[in-house]
This record gives structure tokens, sequence and C-alpha cells, in this order.
């Protein structure tokens, strides 16, 4: 328990000599229980931890890393905390991390490359014990402090490029085939497609490029397009709907490039009494929980979300506790849901 000087003290930060004082153990012996060290019995561990807990003590992990110029950090850098995706990519990473020593902090870009610079930059300065980053196309600047950090990089969500270190995703391109033959195949023949604005939305440019691939080989193209950028993704999912509709009457089919925007759609067509699926077909991509919530199952590609947080984390921890490695590749495989919105023959 803390004794009077401790108490009569608690302004100022606290110290290993306060635990001492609290155990009735040295700072030495303190010291190596606070760094996990396996040389200390079972009863003294627990008199110490149970001090540090009572006192409020957290060990200065920086004043700790100066020898080893590392910090037990993870960065984790990804575009958004508003699109569904990635709150479950953090769960993926925080559950494996949740088993090591280390801890994932974020960092948010969204989706704009000078603000990517900005977050590494300061991510890098506390030197952590690893990365992982969202997508594969970064700035010049952003590339080169990447590759210079000299600690584990794993670039997720995407396989289509040339990868820094380590990467872990699926193949969007594929996805967009994919979904592209399902359509086709179901008979579909006068699809639209609706999505975000795409400069800077690298992979849903490339789901769109290989959607557009797999319809060109079957003869048939986009028939319309509306893109959006801001707002509430399910109100613009109708709002959109309704233009494109408005606008294409004649259209069978609207692929969107993510599920809110589609959720959005379906609930526009059911509303206004369009048979979903035999009028018109609707898909989405990402596979969110959201979905289990809608009137009708609506068809989408589960986009491997958790399973790419856990494998780039599994990456960083092996490499950060000194197991050899570089340059992993994951290509993980993104699995259709017909739902209830895409019809079989």
């Amino acid at each position: 328990m803390p004794n009077d000087e401790t108490e009569a003290n608690l302004n100022r930060p606290l110290t290993l000599r306060d635990v001492s004082a609290a155990s009735g153990v040295s700072e030495m012996t303190v010291s190596r229980v606070l760094r996990g060290r396996g040389d200390v019995s079972a009863t003294t561990r627990a008199k110490v931890m149970e001090a540090a807990r009572t006192l409020g003590y957290v060990p200065n992990k920086i004043a700790g890393a100066l020898a080893s110029q590392r910090v037990n950090l993870v960065a984790v850098i990804i575009p958004s905390l508003k699109n569904l995706v990635f709150p479950e990519v953090m769960s993926g990473i925080s559950e494996v991390l949740d088993e090591t020593a280390l801890q994932p902090v974020v960092g948010v870009t969204n989706y704009e490359p000078e603000r990517e610079e900005k977050v590494l930059y300061e991510m890098i300065s506390w030197r952590p014990s690893g990365i992982i980053i969202a997508g594969l196309e970064h700035s010049d600047a952003s590339r080169a402090m990447l590759k210079a950090a000299g600690i584990p990089i794993v670039e997720i969500m995407d396989s289509d490029g040339d990868p820094i270190d380590a990467v872990v995703g699926i193949s969007h391109r594929r996805a967009g085939r994919e979904m592209a033959r399902a359509i086709v195949e179901a008979g579909y023949r006068k699809i639209g497609f609706l999505g975000t604005k795409m400069p800077l939305d690298f992979r849903a440019r490339k789901r769109f490029e290989g959607f557009t691939e797999a319809l060109a080989k079957a003869g048939l193209e986009v028939h319309d397009q509306e893109f959006y950028e801001g707002g509430s993704a399910l109100l613009k999912g109708r709002e959109m709907t309704e233009t494109i509709l408005n606008r294409s009457p004649d259209l069978d089919f609207l692929y969107y490039s993510n599920d809110m925007i589609a959720a959005g759609g379906l609930l526009h067509c059911l509303d206004n009494g369009i048979d979903v699926p035999g009028r018109l077909g609707l898909a989405g991509f990402n596979g969110v929980d959201l979905l289990d919530g809608l009137p009708v199952r609506l068809a989408t590609m589960d986009a491997c979300r958790a399973e790419i947080g856990q494998e780039a984390a599994r990456i960083v921890a092996r490499r950060a506790s000194g197991t050899a490695g570089g340059g992993e590749r994951v290509v993980l495989t993104p699995k259709l849901q017909l739902g209830e919105t895409l019809k079989r023959r």
C-alpha cells in the first residue's frame, strides 16, 4: 500500500521508487517485474503488480525504448473510421495483438495522400515496432518513409500491385470480374454502376476495371453510371438509385461499389414497389453485418476484412519477436453471396 510520503506527492509523476516503497522490494526487482523478466518469484511479482495497480503506476515506455529504439506500438493507418469495413479490420488486428506485448495505434488519412504523409511522419517518429497501412498506392514521400523505416511494413486490403514489404488483401479486379460473371449468368443485360468518385479510391476503381472487363468479354457494357462523395451513405444510395432509374428506366441491374449505398438503393426499390430481383437486380460489396437487418438479403461479396487484419497482425508480431521474414504475400479469396437480390436461372 502507498505510504504517507507517496500520498503527499500524487501531483508529481510516480516512479519505480514509489512502487518499491509500496511493495517493499528493491527498485531493481520492480523493474524486472514490470519489464516481464522471468527471474522473479510469483509471490514477489504479485506484490509488485498489486502495488503498481494501487498506485496507478504506468511504466515510461519511451524511456524504456531508448536502448532498443522501438516502442511496443503498431501503427495502423487507414483511410476512414466512418466506413464500416475498417472497424472490422481493426478488430482482427486487435484480436491477434492482444496476445502479444504490442498495441495498435490508429491514424486516419481521409483518403488524402498529403494527410497520409503527415500521419506516417508522426507515427514513424515514435519508432513503432511495425506499420499496417491500407492500400498499395502512396505518394513518393510516403513510399520513401515506409522504405526507410527499417521495420515490418504490411500493406493491406489490396493485392493488385507491388508492395513495399509484406501484403495481405484480396484482388479487387478479381472481385469485380466475379461479380460481373454472376450478373451475366443470372440473365441481366442492362447494367448500371453506382459508386464513389474513384480518383483516390484505388480499390473501388480496380473493382470497376475488373467488372467492366468481364462485361466486355460477354459483349456487354455499363449502360449508365452515378457517382457521389460525402454524406450519409444510406441516404445517398436512395438518392442515387432514384436519379439513375429516372434517367435510365430500362436498366435491369444496379451494381454498387459498397454495401451501404446498395442498402439505400434496396430501400428505395422496396418503398417504390420495384420488383427485386425480377424487375431489377442489385448487388453491393463488402458483406458488412448491416445487411443482416435488411428486409431482403442483398447480394454482395465478403471482402475478408477480419481475416486481413488478423494475418497482417500475425506478420508484424512474428517479425517484431525476432522471427526472420520479409516480403510475405497473403492473398485471400473474396466470397460471393448471392442473397435474394441476384436471381438465379
